[in-house]
């Protein structure tokens, strides 16, 4: 038995080897290019703590206080400008002096008295003067307060919130870089790694089977990179805000980046894995291993174990769980139409004709008893 296993166990190590070979020329080809790739996997992460960050300012700003030259305090953060306020005041002082400069000015005019008429036109220009310099005290009062409302933001920002990415390890960037460089490596390998596995398992095909190699390799290929898609730009965007902002009015975020590379890796690798469903459903049901009525029977336990799955690849909340169970769902519904298309469940031959004998049977029962109620009947009149 062993003897026999043996030219299968030497295609199989031919495979993996070919398939390490794609990887590891992945890796160095991605290890040149680990910064951009460390950017592009940190961003949600990034863009999470800016989006918590805002929140936790609009929130605090409401109560925020900040005191001036230990005289005056001025009250900040409702956004609205109080009624009594500088500004406000100098405004209404302005719009008077300019009202009083008109009133003047005309009554100057109206007058015939020289003296009283040189005496307005001393006042209007009085008043036209007031009015000039409040509003120029005006601006540079508003100027004064928003540039201390930015300095009482800064101080908020830095007093409520200041989630950062950190390492704790003295090689930790070195080995973040390997990481999201074998993580681009296999990315970059999938479609080798698929065409390897479709070359050991072609040999036990019939030849049409075995024209189904384009299409399982650029399908698989393609639904793991939608896989790995939505998983960035729709599930760790909500995961990872969800998650930074649950008590982050309590603690400040600091998140190790080795175990942030992991954790996210393990996320896009598993949405691309799930998302092979409808790919492996259509290889199977070309082999004859599963029909449509196979997928449909077990769809109650398949609920089941996406939500496990999705439990176990997801962060742990409802929220994301979710955004991971449903398209699961969804490519199971698709999976089912797709092997339905490629092969239908139909029943045995050898079931119909047993069903056929087995009604004739029962005509038969019929018949006899049908015959022997006559015969009672006919004895009875007799």
């Amino acid at each position: 038995m062993f003897e026999s296993m043996k030219p299968h166990l030497a295609e199989l190590r031919q495979r993996l080897a070919i398939s390490a070979l794609a990887v590891l020329v992945g890796f160095i080809i991605a290890f040149t290019f680990h910064n951009t790739i460390l950017g592009w996997v940190t961003k949600p992460l990034n863009d999470a703590l800016v989006q918590v960050g805002k929140i936790v300012e609009k929130r605090e700003m409401g109560t925020w206080t900040v005191s001036g030259n230990e005289a005056n305090t001025t009250a900040v953060g409702s956004g609205k400008a109080a009624q009594g306020s500088a500004p406000a005041l100098l405004r209404n002082h302005a719009q008077s002096a300019e009202t009083l400069h008109r009133t003047l000015k005309e009554a100057a005019a109206a007058t015939e008295n020289p003296r009283l008429q040189k005496l307005l036109q001393q006042a209007a220009s009085a008043a036209q003067e007031l009015a000039q310099n409040s509003r120029i005290l005006r601006r540079v009062l508003v100027a004064e307060e928003n540039l201390t409302r930015e300095k009482i933001d800064k101080k908020l920002r830095e007093k409520s919130f200041n989630g950062m990415i950190t390492t704790h390890q003295v090689g930790g960037a070195f080995f973040v870089a390997l990481k999201v460089s074998f993580f681009a490596g296999i990315l970059m390998a999938m479609p080798v790694i698929l065409w390897q596995l479709w070359l050991f398992i072609a040999p036990g095909l019939y030849d049409n089977e075995k024209r189904m190699v384009l299409p399982f390799v650029i399908g698989g290929s393609v639904m793991f990179l939608v896989g790995v898609l939505f998983a960035y730009y729709v599930v760790t965007p909500f995961g990872f805000q969800f998650l930074i902002t649950f008590g982050s009015f309590l603690y400040t975020p600091l998140i190790n980046i080795e175990d942030y590379v992991g954790f996210f890796t393990k996320i896009l690798i598993g949405f691309g894995i799930a998302f092979e469903l409808p790919v492996f459903a259509y290889f199977l049901a070309l082999l004859g291993l599963i029909t449509d009525k196979t997928l449909k029977d077990y769809f109650k336990y398949a609920i089941v174990i996406i939500f496990l799955l999705a439990a176990f690849l997801t962060p742990p909340d409802v929220l994301t769980q979710l955004l991971m169970a449903a398209p699961l769902i969804l490519l199971y519904g698709l999976s089912i139409l797709i092997v339905h298309y490629v092969n239908p469940y139909k029943p045995e031959e050898d079931e119909t004709e047993y069903d056929k004998e087995e009604a004739e049977e029962e005509d038969e029962f019929e018949k006899a008893e049908r015959e022997m109620e006559e015969l009672e009947r006919g004895s009875g009149e007799s």
